[in-house]
């Protein structure tokens, strides 16, 4: 007879991050920023986690300006976007909050080691190249907020 083994369930964690869809109008187009890894060929906006105490629109503010190098301000809020994933003996539910954002200075080489690059792109060219629906629709969401605004 087999051996049946009790499946030992996972810990349910949730967690938050914040970040920012970074956009500016060049030559009449509007461009928006995103942070790649050459490794697995990622490309989303950049986000990251509170530090204990930390508002989330300063949360966004500092991970933004960390990842891409770029000094930021809120233009406005653009909602929440969630995803699961397995982390060793849990599954975490993320939570990501997101900020329609637009430089004020700064400059993209002056990014952090977490990405390999950050780069202004097109919209167009940010919805082929984001890895995940998710950030899609995040930008969609920017996109209309930002014409609502002009």
């Amino acid at each position: 007879m087999p051996t049946i083994r009790a499946r030992r369930s996972s810990r349910v964690r949730n967690a938050i991050a914040a970040g920012g869809v970074v956009l500016r109008q060049r030559d009449g187009a509007r461009e928006v920023v995103l942070t790649g890894r050459y490794a697995d060929g990622t490309w989303v906006f950049p986000k990251g986690t509170p530090d204990k105490g930390e508002e989330i629109e300063d949360t966004a503010l500092r991970e933004v300006e960390e990842e891409t190098g770029l000094k930021v301000r809120i233009l406005r809020d653009i909602g929440t976007t969630d995803y699961w994933f397995a982390a060793p003996g849990e599954r975490v539910h993320k939570f990501v909050h997101f900020f329609l954002m637009e430089p004020t200075g700064g400059d993209t080489s002056a990014h952090d080691h977490e990405y390999d690059e950050v780069r202004w792109v097109s919209a167009d060219e940010a919805r082929r190249l984001l890895s995940f629906d998710t950030y899609r629709e995040i930008l969609d969401r920017a996109l209309a907020a930002a014409g609502e605004a002009a």
